[in-house]
């Protein structure tokens, strides 16, 4: 492994990229489907404006779950879109480049600051005029962007459109081939405007030539030397999580005072109260039923909310004051669970919901099941409170994770009640009503306080005040485990305990879980070589947001080779395998995966010492010797430059691997063959792990 700084490690002090590269699909291999991802397709347009003044604009389609992102950026963040306009010809520009379409803003944990960025459609658009209103102009537009979606980022993007704009005072003859046509627009204003409306040219997958010395002949990616049984699974989004998260939260809900008490008496109701045996458990399958369905009906608001304002999800998750709502409001829950007040809805709507039961049949059951839902909403209201912060932190599908959310809430009741109404006698091993139903609710505050740390944190980072930084936000998570377990044992009361109570058996083993936890928190407080509480990093404030965060060239004390011919000769003198990373600056999970996969124990030791890492940045900014730049006609009006060593690195991929995605990891062998199957994108420890360890056993067979 190469022990040099490298120029691309140079060029991390500024981030604002002049970014290139054009999708380029080779089909190298006959017969193997292509790895080419082309998520946007752009449209160009130029319109004619009153008083000799244009405007060209670019329409970019992008594709579900695909977003690229806005020309405002802060530094040290991911790639912004910019557009140009130039002419040969001469040309003035207007202001400056106008965005329209559906804004996301929110804050990016792996790049420590706020990001913009668009998904489905967006307008990028720039005015200008003729410097000879007397002739025609061909005016180009560059589009320099890069597309990301949750696993996985595109290598950066620079397209070229040269149209001919023809002035209303140019005696030229417009040609038909060039299919531009003119329409003239009349109204109140007595300024004519001209629509010049120019053959809209959808970007394709084109097959330029193989650059010159980018292409290895050895490197056949379609036919490694093992696949080791590995199929890598698509990303999808974690709803079923959220399910189990719901299931979970809807047992515990259970267990409180509000809900477990009105368990016998339900099912006895169903199971006794009706002379045919068979109906009263019927009913009570049907009761269970609207019990999840009332649950899930709780969800339908955020998905209206969504369709009419589909960003406001992200708005709520990214705005300062929201998140210290959100800390109060779960300051507040907890106090409720503490017992020193009730969070109550207004007593009439239980009263009319109860009165409906008189209804009978299934409108009746429905009535009982809605009745038992607002009764008990002073404990389940704060449980599914955190059911609704953690969705606005888990994706930008919120209400579908809600959805899900509450869907495993009210599953898990109705199994509950389902089960005990087909096994009544089941009932008679359920514990009895007691204390320890307020201990459930006073660990629950203990535990919404933590969550309510979250919210706090979420607001220090968009603010950028960075007060509450990874240490601060661990001791303050040590005092509340603290608490907890001095709670445990008896130590403190809260307003309902049973102050003669005795201290149960399951008290004490819970107890010493938490110590066992603080000890796990305090780790964290020390400095090391990797990252630590790596279960918790979805929570606690990034590694970098830290008193004891010092800057350090490399990555995990690592310094990978930058070019891969150079890392390739590296490989055969210490004749070990080379891990080729495509990567980028940009790239937000990128970030996770060094700092949150790379840095496990039992991998960085495997990068460390049984591979040469070769990082090939794909969005490297630094120009190419002028001998090595060029240009790649790709029709359609389109060109592509080869210009940074970016693009170099961006081609190379492209060429040998058929792929643009980033992170990327290939092992190949010192004479350059592929050993295994290339994986791509984010992904658990686990299969990175099995990646590497496949590769690196077959090449220490064959060597």
């Amino acid at each position: 492994m190469s022990g040099k700084a490298s120029g691309p490690q140079k060029s991390k002090v500024k981030m604002k990229f002049k970014n290139w590269f054009i999708l380029i699909v080779l089909f190298l291999f006959q017969g193997i489907s292509a790895q080419i991802k082309d998520p946007v397709k752009f449209k160009y347009q130029i319109n004619s404006l009153p008083n000799n003044e244009y405007e060209a604009v670019l329409t970019a389609t992008i594709d579900k779950n695909w977003h690229i992102y806005s020309k405002d950026l802060p530094p040290d963040s991911g790639i912004p879109t910019e557009m140009k306009l130039s002419s040969k010809d001469g040309i003035n520009l207007i202001g400056k480049v106008a965005e329209v379409g559906k804004k996301h803003d929110e804050f990016s944990e792996a790049f420590g600051a706020q990001i913009v960025y668009y998904s489905d459609k967006v307008l990028f658009k720039q005015k200008f005029s003729l410097k000879n209103n007397a002739k025609p102009a061909n005016v180009v537009a560059e589009i320099t962007y890069q597309t990301c979606d949750d696993r996985v980022c595109l290598a950066p993007n620079t397209l070229e459109f040269e149209q001919k704009v023809i002035p209303i005072a140019a005696t030229e003859t417009v040609s038909t081939t060039e299919e531009i046509t003119a329409t003239a627009i009349t109204g109140e204003n007595k300024d004519s405007i001209r629509t010049i409306e120019i053959q809209e040219t959808t970007i394709t997958t084109p097959i330029p030539a193989v650059q010159e010395g980018l292409k290895v002949a050895s490197i056949d990616f379609a036919n490694p030397q093992t696949d080791c049984g590995i199929v890598q699974e698509k990303n999808s989004e974690n709803f079923w999580t959220y399910l189990l998260l719901g299931f979970f939260g809807g047992l515990i809900a259970l267990l409180t005072p509000c809900v477990f008490p009105m368990i016998p008496l339900t099912v006895s109701f169903f199971t006794k109260g009706s002379k045919d045996k068979a109906k009263g458990k019927r009913d009570a399958f049907i009761y269970g039923f609207f019990i999840l369905l009332i649950f899930v009906l709780l969800s339908v608001p955020f998905h209206i909310i969504d369709g009419i304002a589909g960003n406001v999800f992200n708005q709520i998750s990214t705005s300062v004051w929201l998140n210290i709502v959100f800390f109060i409001i779960f300051l507040f829950f907890a106090g409720s669970f503490f017992g020193y007040y009730d969070i109550t809805l207004p007593s009439s709507i239980a009263n009319k919901s109860s009165k409906a039961e008189d209804a009978g049949g299934i409108i009746g059951i429905f009535f009982m099941a809605l009745t038992l839902v607002i009764v008990s909403f002073s404990c389940t209201g704060p449980i599914l409170g955190s059911l609704l912060g953690s969705s606005l932190t888990g994706s930008a599908n919120i209400p579908m994770l809600l959805t899900f959310a509450l869907a495993g809430f009210g599953f898990s009741w109705a199994i509950v009640f389902g089960l005990l109404a087909l096994f009544p006698q089941a009932l008679q091993s359920l514990p009895k009503s007691g204390g320890w139903m307020n201990t459930v609710k006073v660990v629950l505050g203990f535990i919404e306080l933590g969550l309510a740390l979250k919210f706090l944190s979420k607001a220090d980072l968009v603010s950028k005040t960075f007060f509450l930084k990874r240490e601060l936000f661990i001791v303050i998570w040590i005092l509340i485990s603290i608490g907890l377990v001095l709670y445990l044992f008896g130590k403190i009361k809260f307003p309902h305990d049973d102050k003669k109570a005795k201290i149960s058996m399951t008290r004490k083993v819970i107890g010493v879980l938490g110590i066992g936890f603080i000890i796990y928190l305090i780790q964290g407080l020390f400095p090391g070589e990797r990252p630590k509480l790596q279960y918790l990093s979805g929570i606690l404030p990034p590694i970098n947001v830290s008193y004891l965060h010092d800057e350090k060239d490399g990555i995990l004390g690592m310094h990978p080779e930058h070019d891969y011919f150079k890392a390739i000769e590296i490989a055969k003198k210490e004749n070990k395998p080379l891990l080729i990373d495509f990567t980028g600056y940009g790239c937000e999970n990128c970030r996770k995966m060094e700092e949150f996969v790379w840095s496990e124990p039992d991998i960085l030791p495997i990068l460390q010492n049984e591979v040469i890492l070769a990082s090939l940045y794909v969005d490297d900014k630094e120009a190419l010797p002028e001998n090595e730049q060029t240009s790649v006609d790709m029709g359609n009006g389109q060109k592509k430059k080869v210009k940074t060593i970016g693009d170099k690195w961006s081609l190379f991929q492209q060429i040998n691997f058929n792929n643009n995605s980033q992170p990327h990891y290939v092992l190949v062998t010192p004479d350059g063959k592929v050993i295994n199957t290339p994986v791509s994108g984010y992904m658990p420890k686990e299969d990175f792990k099995a990646f590497l360890e496949c590769g690196i056993a077959y090449f220490k067979t064959k060597r």
